[in-house]
């Protein structure tokens, strides 16, 4: 199969990568940067067919946002790899080093994972992300990108692929399946010693697929049934336009907010005003009773409600009796990517960053920050909502593993 002839080169090129001089990295990336801008006529071209194909198919607006491409998002991924090109090259670090007794000098060091396979679907930007920042890291990588980007994708890995071979990065660094045979995805699940990690990003369905049927190690990412609670010491404007933009910016992105609660002692003077914003830029809102009775237009919401990533102009809205009701629904509904609380009230701000537990936790900010680039590290590879090695945005060093380095003199086991 393709992604068994594509495994045996990648790991080829790992070993290479693993040693490779940082400064032939970062030439490599820029230059992957600048082919990028060179050639987005074809790129935009090939993104084109892609999104036609999903119009034609009736794909729903905001999945269609997802996988459009212009001008400004190729220069968006082209200022990816420059970003991540600066940035303090992890492989090698020694984080600790301490001394036995024997004289035996012992330490920690940063090395790459291998070859790492990222399953995602549409998105593709997350191409020339994920390809950056394996390069970085010192990793080879398999791109799986889904049927509805598959001429997007080919076009850019053939760009920036050729870009880092024309600086010294071995062949078979940066791959793509080009063949969107499912049977292609479930092979390279199973692919122990070639493939050392799988990352897989979108929707539910494929991330428990991976997780339910991988026998390579998964790093769980990105299912986002992400919360706002708005506190009852809530800044009333300082509100709406954090739950307006956590869900409307980009409605079909994984920390977009899909649920809102809102404290009993503010909710008839709150509801109106936030259902009359939300609603006029074209959210639709599912209520439970009490908003219902506050705001009669909007839909009851049901208990699926509660549970569903929409990615899409659609929000539920509880009102709870306080923030430890908040907390109590966050702990049982979250997907554990991102929740913020809206408050003045310092001990509420503690009490709710203590006790919600996934993996990026705000105070008066919007979920839309949990990212890679936002958060510093150039891009991202995914967001990881498991506790295991990685948690939250997976920069550099997450993308890296440790071996122990032990310096001696002669000494012997007794």
């Amino acid at each position: 199969m393709e992604v068994d002839l594509k495994a045996d080169v990648a790991k080829k090129a790992s070993r290479i990568l693993a040693i490779l001089d940082e400064n032939i990295k970062n030439e490599a990336l820029k230059n992957m940067a600048l082919k990028l801008v060179e050639n987005k006529r074809e790129i935009l071209e090939a993104n084109e067919k892609d999104v036609s194909i999903a119009k034609t198919k009736g794909v729903k607006e905001s999945l269609i946002d997802r996988l459009k491409l212009d001008e400004k998002r190729i220069e968006g991924m082209a200022n990816g790899l420059r970003e991540i090109a600066m940035l303090p090259d992890p492989v090698g670090d020694i984080e600790e080093m301490w001394k036995r007794p024997n004289g035996l000098q012992i330490g920690k060091m940063r090395c790459p994972i291998g070859v790492i396979g990222i399953i995602y679907e549409s998105r593709p930007n997350v191409t020339a992300d994920a390809a950056g920042l394996c390069l970085k890291s010192g990793n080879a990588v398999i791109l799986k990108g889904g049927s509805d980007a598959i001429n997007s994708n080919i076009a850019i890995v053939n760009v920036i692929s050729s870009a880092a071979e024309e600086c010294g990065i071995p062949k078979g660094a940066i791959q793509l399946i080009e063949n969107t045979d499912r049977e292609e995805v479930n092979r390279m699940m199973k692919l122990n010693g070639k493939i050392d990690l799988i990352i897989p990003r979108g929707g539910a369905n494929l991330i428990q697929n991976v997780i339910q049927n991988s026998t390579v190690p998964v790093i769980e990412t990105g299912v986002g049934n992400c919360h706002v609670f708005v506190d009852s010491h809530a800044d009333f404007e300082k509100a709406i336009n954090i739950i307006v933009n956590a869900k409307t910016q980009r409605p079909g992105v994984c920390n977009a907010i899909e649920t809102v609660l809102v404290h009993k002692d503010l909710a008839e003077n709150f509801l109106p005003s936030m259902v009359n914003k939300l609603t006029s830029l074209g959210v639709e809102i599912r209520g439970c009773s009490i908003t219902k009775s506050i705001c009669p237009d909007v839909k009851e919401a049901t208990e699926d409600d509660w549970k569903t990533e929409y990615l899409d102009l659609i929000l539920a809205v509880k009102v709870v009796e306080s923030i430890d009701e908040a907390i109590d629904h966050i702990a049982k509904y979250s997907s554990g990517h991102s929740e913020s609380i809206i408050t003045e009230n310092y001990t509420n701000a503690m009490k709710f960053l203590k006790s919600v537990d996934s993996a990026a936790v705000y105070v008066n900010a919007s979920t839309r920050f949990t990212d890679g680039g936002e958060f510093g590290f150039g891009a991202e590879i995914g967001i990881s909502t498991q506790k295991m090695h990685a948690r939250g945005p997976m920069g550099l060093k997450e993308l890296t593993t440790y071996k122990y380095v032990i310096l001696g003199n002669g000494q012997i086991r007794e």
